[in-house]
């Protein structure tokens, strides 16, 4: 930075030089070009003068200089101007700041009483020019600290005004000095707010609660807050210079956008009815029903089979409707214990219980709002939050857990499970009169099984994405595997394919998925016919296992005398004494039993203790007591 930037300041120090002293001023920035001047000078300003004056000098050497006989004075000979040089007496002074020389104050005596004003008070008027350069070096300083200043709050500003979130600060009392844009559109401002309270624009639900904060001992607070066109959480931070408070920066996260960063996090694809594989007859009546729901507003519950591509049908399901731009929310209700999962439904208030985030949390619901949610698993909802969900369906509204209020919503729900509703009704598991709110459209979706027809196309799909995904070329199905996958009942469903296809693909050393040992072996496919000793059993052809089940290509042909027989040697044989076995060995026989038979599926700990009839905490502790891990 030059002087330049203060020259009218600099001019006014050289008028008032001038006119205490009555000589000529003329002042040089470092290029040695005329920045001010009086007198004789005035009109130069602009021009420049030579290095080699006595100005060059004192801007080299940073030194204050008297020359009271020019022409004669050494520091002369080198200005080109001697010959002709018409001043009587001179005073340079440098204008130094942190070391740097910036330009030089010149006095200059056209006369001999000009000459004698100079050379008869040098120590004073040495003095008062030197005072006058400090003052101009400080004026300079406070600029260059001003233009940084400057900078730097344009770089916070850009910085401020980029934010995702509506920031805006106020002085202690709270009224507004800067905002950013955000602000001014969350809140749908069309004027400068500067100056107003911020309390007339954001409604912190309590009155004087900014006043609250600004005398408590926290320096920063998360509240819930409200303005004239939204909803959110407030964070209140509190601004201090030299220990003393002079106002509060204030961010706002609103509803809005939080339902949207939400949903930037939860929408994995968008799904289609098209995009859904298979033309079996059993998934195109499906495929039917479900764009036909699409068209309503109504509650739908998807029921089948685990495996069969429930949430898939909700997405389509909701791509195709009036709503596929508005939010669409998942929730798996056997994924979460049962005492969370009331605040993820339906959020809670701030302090509503010990753990609550500050300024409480919106719930699924409300993520919701205008759009859909799909409560998969719903028949591992308890029956407390099932009369809470019947009241949102009844009523189009929820509250908060902790909270005072009723939030109205208008939710679309598609609710899906894998178990028997009805009997779960008859067995009091269930809610019945929810259970006819949410089957309002019904859609069954078909087992594998049932659809084996589709095996091959969707073979064909899964082989081209866990090639991609595995970086493998494999295309191509040997028949006799293919015979396998067609023959196979299918107890895990889509899901269980999908896992046996990216097993097959991590297998395959060439570009076709060939039966080997490793498939063999990985699904204890019998390469021979079993010669069953037992005289009940007759076997044609051979059983396949997949998964620890073995399935025959032909029903075993039995004779059900000879088998009730068989069944009451059986008894007999553990009515004798010394066949009896304690409950615990009986209890490990059957744990083991079942390990074996669902370990290959994802959800097998589930599954087992569905089978066996007790929890999953409590399979894991008999696990764990049975050392069966």
């Amino acid at each position: 930075m030059k002087l330049d930037v203060i020259k009218n300041e600099i001019q006014k120090v050289a008028d008032a030089i001038s006119l205490v002293i009555k000589i000529d001023v003329t002042i040089v920035n470092e290029d040695m070009q005329r920045i001010a001047g009086t007198g004789k000078y005035a009109d130069q300003v602009g021009s420049r003068i030579s290095r080699s004056s006595a100005f060059g000098i004192s801007m080299r050497d940073k030194k204050t200089m008297i020359i009271d006989s020019p022409r004669e004075s050494p520091l002369c000979e080198e200005c080109f101007m001697m010959s002709s040089c018409k001043e009587e007496a001179e005073l340079c002074c440098p204008i130094i700041l942190n070391n740097h020389c910036y330009g030089v104050i010149g006095l200059i005596a056209f006369d001999i009483e000009q000459k004698k004003r100079i050379t008869n008070e040098k120590e004073n008027l040495v003095a008062f020019i030197e005072k006058m350069a400090s003052l101009i070096s400080g004026n300079l300083n406070a600029e260059i600290k001003s233009y940084q200043f400057n900078i730097e709050k344009e770089r916070i500003i850009n910085v401020f005004d980029g934010m995702d979130k509506a920031v805006v600060s106020t002085d202690e009392n709270g009224l507004i000095i800067a905002y950013n844009t955000k602000f001014t559109k969350n809140f749908g401002i069309s004027y400068d707010p500067t100056g107003m309270d911020i309390t007339k624009i954001i409604d912190y639900g309590e009155k004087g609660l900014l006043e609250k904060f600004k005398r408590g001992r926290k320096n920063s607070d998360t509240v819930y807050a409200e303005g004239k066109k939204m909803k959110g959480i407030c964070n209140m931070n509190k601004v201090f210079y030299k220990g003393q408070l002079k106002g509060f920066v204030i961010d706002f996260v609103d509803k809005k956008d939080a339902i949207e960063n939400f949903n930037k996090m939860n929408v994995d694809y968008t799904m289609t009815i098209e995009d859904i594989i298979g033309d079996s007859p059993s998934i195109v009546r499906v495929k039917k029903s479900a764009l036909m729901a699409s068209e309503s507003t109504s509650t739908i519950l998807i029921t089948g089979d685990s495996g069969t591509g429930k949430e898939l049908f909700a997405r389509a399901i909701h791509t195709h409707s009036k709503r596929s731009d508005k939010p669409f929310v998942t929730l798996n209700c056997a994924a979460i214990p049962s005492e969370l999962l009331e605040s993820e439904l339906f959020g809670y208030e701030d302090g509503a219980f010990t753990g609550a985030r500050k300024g409480g949390k919106i719930g699924m619901f409300e993520l919701a709002n205008t759009g859909t949610i799909f409560l998969d698993e719903i028949g591992d909802m308890s029956l407390h939050l099932q009369s809470k969900l019947l009241r949102v369906l009844q009523e189009k509204e929820v509250r908060k857990v902790g909270g005072k209020k009723n939030i109205k919503i208008d939710v679309r729900i598609i609710a899906a499970t894998n178990k028997n509703l009805l009997k779960m009704v008859d067995d009091n598991l269930f809610r019945e009169d929810l259970y006819y709110r949410l089957n309002v459209i019904p859609i069954v979706l078909p087992s594998l099984k049932e659809r084996k027809s589709d095996i091959p196309k969707l073979l064909e799909h899964m082989m081209k994405i866990y090639s991609n995904k595995l970086e493998k070329k494999v295309d191509s199905i040997d028949p006799d595997v293919l015979e396998m996958f067609m023959t196979y009942e299918w107890p895990g469903n889509i899901r269980e394919l999908q896992n046996v296809v990216e097993f097959c693909i991590n297998m395959a050393d060439s570009n076709i998925i060939e039966k080997s040992e490793q498939l063999m072996a990985r699904f204890n496919f019998r390469k021979e016919p079993i010669k069953s000793s037992d005289p009940l059993i007759k076997m044609d052809k051979p059983l396949i296992s997949m998964g620890g089940s073995l399935v025959s290509e032909m029903k075993p042909k039995t004779d059900s005398s000879r088998l009730n027989r068989q069944k009451e040697k059986n008894i007999t044989k553990y009515e004798e004494p010394f066949e009896i076995r304690t409950i615990e060995e009986l209890e490990r026989r059957e744990i083991k039993k079942a390990l074996e038979r669902y370990r290959v599926y994802k959800r097998d700990k589930e599954i087992i203790a569905e089978k066996l009839g007790i929890s999953k905490a409590t399979l894991y502790r008999k696990l764990k007591k049975y050392d069966l891990e």
